[in-house]
């Protein structure tokens, strides 16, 4: 009998384990508990290997919607829907040049939801480089790239980077006439640099520009290899650096001290909620941190900072970043209700595309490329991510931190940048379309001359010349960094403007598409 009694009580003990198995996962998986305390919540985000990149308290003025407008959680939804779909586009696209235009018709017309899934990846990709700019154009005009924050804005730029590689790369997946000759395009300006080395008749000893080219093709033209690395580069490397890179910003935010904020931060929210009191406070603030056993003192943000005017990130900012998801979400859903994502002929490389444009977000590069294809798709470009490298190692101030257009000068100085840097390339513009440029004029004239005089390093020159009269004027490089930061973003804006609507076959001005002429 005890045989038998032992067999019932084991699979007693069995079943009664089978039916914990729901009761015991949950534990297992959060060891905390429900984050209804501040201890649990603490444990919640400290203890997830993906939550613990946020701090476990929040400051409130972070969670103020003109702090951040939530630019910088856009970006990454916008990142993760475009991942998802992305992921899902795989099991039908296949990246043989003979098949590819053919099995993105089968996902745009055949497989169920493809239309919508290959629009919801268009549009989050780009609304995920419009997010990632203004992001930026947020953390500079906050001047959130100051001390201790520098090594974070040059993780910022990389990202940024990254994210113009990834759409960049996309764009030759569909292997159809617009994909073939925005790559076609974008491969002459990889090679742009024989347009100097060709002048000075180095090319056949110096040839960075066919190496770029190459590099970039796997070939001397687009063809199966570019098909095959610009795949390689958009669905596995290029995600897993940004995915890399993400991860480092947002910990170096954490370990930054949170999100950038005024000095006086505190006392601006206190002015507002009056007798309020955050809990909780502790009694008094600490003094300052230490490191090594208490051998010497800490050099963190921490010191001197208590959790005064902070909340438990769980829920507060995670309610916050699950909003700004779902209006992520929601605005790609209803653009690719209403808007396909283009789709013209299969590509044929012996019938050009008239006009032929890259992406919107290079057509400022290729308006420039038209007077010098070195200067605007390299040249320039180069100094501009060199110059926002510099920024915080310049810029040592301390005045108008964590404030929108903090620093001397302040939003007079933005709004009358924002005229130039809006008025001057239209100027610009003008004149070139009207009168022609250099080589109309004298036909003759060296190249080496076009590409150091041509409408593009004009403009540079008078945006930088602009950005020295700001720091003499108002005794600040802040000031300088405001005017000139503003004047790029307004070029860049005018001049993708001109390159999107105003330019037609062989990449004359027109007023309308219905001006252009009858083909």
């Amino acid at each position: 009998m005890t045989p038998t009694l032992d067999k019932q009580d084991a699979l007693r003990a069995f079943v009664a384990n089978l039916k914990a198995v729901p009761q015991r996962l949950k534990d297992t998986a959060f060891r905390g508990g429900p984050p209804v305390t501040d201890r649990t919540r603490s444990t919640f985000v400290f203890g997830n290997v993906f939550l613990h990149l946020h701090s476990v308290r929040t400051h409130r003025w972070t969670l103020r919607w003109t702090t951040t407008m939530g630019l910088g959680i856009m970006s990454v939804s916008a990142f993760v829907i475009a991942f998802v779909t992305g992921v899902m586009l795989m099991f039908y696209y296949k990246p043989y040049p003979d098949v590819a235009y053919q099995s993105i018709k089968d996902i745009h017309f055949v497989v169920p939801t493809g239309r919508l899934i290959r629009n919801l990846h268009r549009w989050s990709a780009n609304l995920m480089v419009v997010a990632v700019i203004l992001h930026m154009a947020r953390a500079f005009y906050t001047a959130a790239y100051r001390r201790p924050r520098e090594y974070n804005w040059l993780i910022g730029i990389a990202l940024l980077v990254i994210t113009l590689g990834l759409s960049f790369t996309g764009y030759l997946l569909p292997w159809d006439q617009l994909a073939y000759w925005a790559i076609t395009i974008g491969a002459n300006i990889a090679q742009s640099p024989r347009e100097v080395t060709d002048a000075l008749r180095i090319t056949d000893y110096f040839d960075p520009g066919g190496f770029q080219r190459l590099l970039l093709l796997g070939s001397d033209q687009v063809g199966a290899e570019a098909l095959i690395r610009f795949y390689l580069l958009h669905v596995m490397l290029l995600p897993l650096a940004i995915g890399a890179l993400m991860g480092v910003h947002f910990w170096r935010i954490r370990k930054d001290g949170g999100m950038v904020r005024p000095a006086d931060a505190d006392r601006l929210l206190d002015g507002k909620k009056g007798k309020e009191e955050t809990y909780p406070v502790f009694t008094e603030a600490p003094k300052k941190t230490y490191h090594l056993a208490a051998i010497v003192k800490g050099r963190t943000s921490a010191v001197g900072r208590g959790p005064e005017n902070t909340v438990p990130s769980m829920p507060h900012l995670f309610y916050a970043e699950l909003g700004v998801l779902m209006v992520t979400l929601f605005a790609c859903v209803a653009l690719s209700m209403f808007s396909d994502a283009p789709l013209k002929e299969l590509a044929n490389p012996s019938v050009p595309e008239n006009p032929a444009k890259a992406p919107w977000y290079f057509l400022g590069l290729q308006e420039m490329v038209s007077f010098s294809a070195f200067m605007g798709g390299i040249g320039i470009p180069s100094i501009v991510l060199i110059g926002l490298a510099l920024i915080p190692y310049l810029d040592r101030e301390t005045e108008g931190t964590g404030k929108w257009f903090g620093g001397p000068g302040g939003w007079p100085l933005v709004r009358l940048s924002a005229v130039i840097g809006l008025c001057v390339p239209i100027l610009i513009e003008t004149f070139a379309i009207r009168f022609g440029w250099l080589r109309e004029w004298f036909p003759s004239i060296p190249q080496l001359i076009v590409t150091a005089i041509n409408p593009a390093t004009i403009l540079t020159g008078i945006y930088a010349a602009y950005s020295v009269w700001c720091i003499r004027r108002f005794q600040s490089v802040r000031a300088g960094a405001l005017g000139l930061f503003t004047c790029f973003l307004c070029g860049f804006l005018v001049l993708t403007i001109i390159g999107t609507y105003f330019r037609g076959p062989n990449w004359v001005f027109y007023w309308s598409p219905s001006d252009w002429p009858s083909h």
